[in-house]
């Protein structure tokens, strides 16, 4: 018995108004699926700025997580005790191994706004349990006072840092008011950031690629190209002292 010859179905043909409906739709597809690709891919933060405010008075410590990793990168502690005719009083950032300041003969430098922090500049390291000075007051009844360090009654000074994210060295910044009243020293951590690009510089107050150097209280809005965090004393002071250390020491993943 033969095969009946095949009959194929013509085409209906669209109408120009559901042709250009469809057009559409697949217009809108398109540009969703580019939208859903964009926001997968977003732009990586140079500057990971984070706003706290932190007092450090006499034996007072803080551990200094720049990058939120859980472990500490530096100790801003003051040692000393309130003394009326003889006595030491002292305000130090303790480095942890491997990491340094910008500073030089043991003092840290106090660093002005828009000053450049990176791999041209000099940064100290030192094995004493203080740390680089950032000021120091000493009394005697035989020989009065003296007093030591580049941090002595400054107002939003920048720390120059330096410190190590899986073995590759990383730049960044903390900014510390110090007010010095008789033989007392009190210091203020108002925020901190850091490059996430390693080997790259930044400069002092700098909390995004685009934002203004002086400006230190820069609000979130105006700072599309930084992450901000916000650290509260609860969150990041450490108490006593050994734990303190034993954080510092502790080694970089």
């Amino acid at each position: 018995m033969s095969d009946s010859p095949r009959r194929f179905r013509t085409p209906s043909r669209l109408s120009p108004a559901l042709n250009q409906r469809l057009n559409l739709y697949a217009l809108m597809a398109g540009a969703a699926g580019v939208s859903v690709l964009a926001l997968g891919q977003p732009a990586e933060a140079r500057i990971i700025y984070t706003k706290t405010h932190n007092v450090i008075g006499t034996n007072g410590i803080y551990g200094l997580d720049l990058n939120h990793d859980g472990i500490l990168d530096f100790l801003i502690q003051e040692h000393g005790f309130p003394f009326s005719s003889s006595g030491y009083n002292g305000l130090g950032a303790k480095a942890a191994f491997g990491n340094a300041v910008v500073g030089s003969n043991g003092l840290a430098a106090a660093l002005s706004s828009g000053a450049p922090i990176g791999p041209g500049q000099h940064f100290i390291s030192t094995t004493s349990a203080f740390g680089e000075v950032m000021f120091n007051v000493a009394c005697s009844i035989e020989q009065g006072c003296s007093t030591i360090g580049k941090w002595g009654q400054v107002s939003n000074r920048y720390l120059g840092l330096k410190f190590t994210i899986k073995g590759e060295p990383h730049y960044g910044w903390a900014r510390v008011s110090v007010q010095v009243q008789a033989r007392s020293i009190t210091a203020t951590l108002t925020g901190y950031a850091y490059e996430t690009v390693a080997n790259q510089g930044l400069k002092a107050g700098e909390t995004s690629s685009k934002a203004s150097m002086s400006d230190s209280s820069s609000k979130q809005s105006e700072l599309p190209n930084s992450i901000i965090r916000d650290s509260q004393a609860k969150s990041q002071t450490v108490q006593p002292k050994s734990l303190a250390w034993l954080a510092l020491g502790s080694g970089r993943p």
